[in-house]
């Protein structure tokens, strides 16, 4: 390996709530080679998707941009092809790159600038499918047809075709497998767990680390959203029965506990690779999700909300440039990523023609700010600005609003939007949010 760039090893969960990580307050999860990421680097505490479903929030990551200017605002919609793309930015720039695992946007990972694929998974083995059962017996409708597959099409079935509660054991076999290969250049290796989506398959061993009968129910929980937020009739939210029940929750938080305890073991296995190998010191890991999850928090199962259980995402960060037992406050995107990896590795960024800001400063402890405030979108339901302290959220559809005091509510359970001494909190956030949206071209903007 090159000496003179540090490599890049940027890993992403699935669905994964930002509470979800021992070392950082959660008192019941077992998480200890996150935990051991969070003791050798930089945690940041604030870092948001944006828009919390997989597929833009994915494309946020891979082009650094909003899903306005990127143009994956929902399911199915394609990377604009005139963005400059991480993957390639970092191909052009002499690393040997590589992706492992989900892959949910438009094209194919050798189509947006990955050199090779290891462990690809995807849509495509409808054929072979059965139907299966998750761990409470319910029909899994997630994940249904995908399969492991090579960069021209050909499947592989007897690898399993859905999720298996052996999956994130295959991804970080090919994730090994890329990282003991021999190259001249610094790599990039960009992994994709599905876990801890649904449907949750859990590992026996896993399971048995968690008592669903003694899982702390959020302190958010609620039996039913006060209104319909925009997709009560989405698939994730009719994974619950209504109203939502302490016993479903917790059975489910059990679950899904152990899945990311599963996950967290083969990210070990990982970094153990990367040690043997002599690069472990030599690489800048990153660790993140594409989103957090209901789980329970505010009546809801699914993603697909401005709730900081769903809105925010675990985002760590460990190897040079970058200060151990860190936290920071500091508010960010994951299309953040992009240019933060550019100036880690010495890297030129592309600038002002993705929306991304670099975190470098952050990290440096130059700068407490990089964003001044953070918006979150979904479709056309939802839209969201957060300040240090405070959220407003509005619902286009419900005709509905809220506002939290996050220094003082945390857990967003006290809605002050009628509140008659927070009418100028209220009015000079909706205000911001407006200005943003029109800025960036937010179609909903034109009905302001």
């Amino acid at each position: 390996m090159s000496a003179e760039r540090p490599n890049v090893l940027l890993i992403v969960s699935d669905d994964q709530r930002p509470d979800t990580i021992s070392a950082l307050g959660n008192d019941v999860i077992r998480t200890p080679n996150l935990d051991r990421l969070v003791r050798e680097g930089t945690a940041f505490t604030r870092a948001t998707c944006g828009n919390p479903i997989c597929t833009p929030s994915r494309a946020e990551i891979l082009s650094g941009c909003s899903s306005f200017r990127s143009g994956v605002i929902d399911f199915g919609k394609p990377i604009d092809p005139e963005l400059p793309l991480m993957a390639r930015w970092f191909t052009d720039a002499g690393y040997e790159t590589s992706y492992v695992g989900k892959w949910h946007n438009d094209g194919a990972p050798i189509e947006r600038g990955y050199a090779k694929t290891n462990g690809l998974y995807r849509g495509g083995g409808g054929k072979w499918y059965k139907p299966q059962v998750d761990w409470f017996g319910r029909p899994v409708t997630g994940y249904r047809g995908w399969i492991f597959q090579s960069d021209d099409g050909m499947k592989f079935p007897e690898r399993g075709v859905g999720l298996t509660s052996d999956i994130s054991e295959k991804f970080a076999d090919a994730a090994i497998e890329l990282l003991e290969q021999p190259s001249d250049k610094p790599f990039f290796v960009h992994v994709n767990f599905t876990a801890p989506h649904d449907p949750l398959m859990v590992d026996p061993k896993f399971g048995a680390m968690y008592n669903a009968a003694k899982m702390p129910l959020p302190k958010n929980f609620a039996a039913r959203h006060p209104f319909d937020h925009g997709n009560f009739d989405g698939r994730d939210e009719k994974l619950f029965a209504w109203p939502r029940t302490p016993e479903e929750t917790r059975g489910e938080l059990a679950a899904y506990y152990a899945v990311i305890s599963h996950m967290d073991a083969q990210i070990g296995r990982v970094l153990k690779a990367l040690e043997a190998s002599g690069e472990l010191e030599n690489t800048i890991v990153v660790f993140s999700s594409d989103h957090g999850l209901g789980v329970g928090s505010h009546g809801l199962r699914g993603k697909q909300s401005m709730y900081e259980h769903t809105i925010g995402v675990p985002l760590v960060m460990r190897g040079p440039g970058v200060s151990q037992g860190k936290r920071l406050a500091t508010q960010c995107y994951l299309r953040d990523l992009f240019p933060t990896l550019c100036d880690l590795a010495g890297v030129k960024g592309p600038g002002e023609r993705i929306d991304g800001r670099s975190l470098q400063p952050a990290l440096l402890g130059e700068k407490e700010q990089i964003h001044p405030f953070v918006v979150g979108y979904f479709r056309t339901f939802q839209r969201m600005i957060r300040y240090s302290g405070w959220k407003y959220i509005e619902y286009p559809a419900a005709n509905k609003v809220q506002l939290f005091h996050l220094s003082e509510d945390p857990d967003e359970l006290h809605d002050l939007s009628d509140d008659p001494k927070q009418a100028r909190t209220r009015i000079g956030m909706a205000t911001t949010l407006h200005r943003w949206m029109k800025d960036n071209g937010d179609p909903l903007s034109a009905a302001k």
